[in-house]
């Protein structure tokens, strides 16, 4: 086993090397820069997120299409001052030494400085990491909490009247993708068209720190409700079906009707032998499925109900091209889904020890 986590370490080399490779190269492709940007604000165009992928000249020149003399925004401009901005940007120097550079900072853990925030990159994700973190733990209990007690349910009665409705629910709030949910649930709950039950915006009131402490957990709860119930209500519906289909495939092998033949309730069949063999894959898949509701699931819930955290700092980076934030966050994310994904694998020997991952090729 310690050859198996040795071999899957090193593997963590390569794989974060050609997706940073990869992205950087996609960036260089990327229209409106930094550069560009700041150049468009200076000639007067006062370009935004929205209209940098417009048409007509103005997005010419926020695109930071160039002409022989350079940057075409940079028409008019002191050429010593277009040079001290791309030195400001790090886009003094060809893309292959930046990209050289980046790497030798990045194993040391140096992100850099976001270029629109008077902070670094790491500081930016410890500030930003506690509102994730809190979404997504709520996120993923409730969601063990739900699928796993009602895919239990629907395999002991498989075929059954609940079992055909429950499913039908879950099919169609599985199709429902959780943005657009979440922005029904602001029509209908939060002031958009009918009730104002909850706030729309924010993890927290402005008078949090006024509040008792009993009246900020009410609040702290008030305000998370309903970014929770859109994470869960498109997290739940695979793991229901993930646990259905485990039990099923367990409660129909030799070792069951044994164990009913020997007299034994349901509920000890069920819960003494079926219960560890079956929830073998989902126990396993825990540490996977907390990393995608953290970095990529909670994204779109953030920026609609503008939770200031990892999702809507991604957001905004990739909106106004801050490249240290937009690598640094894929340099650190993609090292931890790796990381987790081989917790994954370890957890699979641990809940079940037959499983030898030592004696298999990588």
């Amino acid at each position: 086993m310690a050859a198996y986590i040795f071999r899957r370490l090193l593997l963590i080399i390569p794989t974060l090397f050609g997706i940073l490779l990869l992205n950087f190269v996609l960036v260089q492709f990327a229209p409106g820069g930094p550069v560009e940007q700041t150049l468009a604000q200076l000639q007067g165009l006062g370009v935004t997120a929205g209209n940098r992928i417009g048409s007509g000249p103005q997005s010419d020149i926020a695109a930071g299409s160039q002409t022989e003399s350079g940057y075409r925004g940079a028409q008019g401009l002191d050429p010593a001052l277009v040079a001290e901005i791309e030195r400001l940007y790090g886009f003094d120097k060809p893309a292959h030494e930046r990209f050289y550079q980046m790497l030798v900072n990045y194993l040391q853990f140096d992100f850099g400085k976001s270029f629109y925030s008077d902070k670094t990159v790491t500081e930016l994700i410890i500030e930003k990491l506690p509102v994730s973190i809190s979404l997504g733990l709520w996120t993923t209990l409730l969601t063990y909490l739900i699928s796993v007690p009602l895919g239990i349910r629907k395999a002991v009665r498989d075929g059954s009247a609940f079992d055909v409705w429950t499913s039908s629910a879950i099919i169609i709030g599985y199709a429902i993708p959780n943005f657009l949910f979440a922005i029904l649930l602001i029509v209908l709950f939060a002031g958009g068209t009918y009730l104002e039950w909850f706030p729309l915006r924010g993890l927290t009131s402005q008078n949090f720190h006024e509040l008792t402490w009993w009246q900020q957990i009410g609040d702290y709860f008030w305000h998370i409700a309903l970014p929770v119930l859109a994470s869960v209500i498109s997290s739940f519906a695979t793991l229901t079906m993930l646990t259905k289909n485990s039990f099923l495939d367990e409660i129909n092998k030799q070792y069951v009707l044994t164990a009913r033949a020997k007299g034994l309730s349901e509920n000890a069949v069920l819960y003494r032998h079926v219960f560890r063999n079956a929830m073998l894959l989902i126990i396993a898949g825990m540490p996977a499925a907390l990393i995608g509701i953290f970095f990529t699931g909670s994204m779109l819930i953030e920026v609609i109900f503008s939770l200031d955290g990892l999702g809507l700092l991604g957001y905004e980076a990739v909106i106004n091209r801050d490249y240290p934030v937009i690598f640094g966050t894929l340099y650190i994310f993609t090292l931890v889904g790796l990381l987790m994904k081989l917790i994954s694998d370890i957890t699979y020997t641990l809940v079940d020890p037959r499983i030898d991952f030592a004696s298999r090729e990588v």
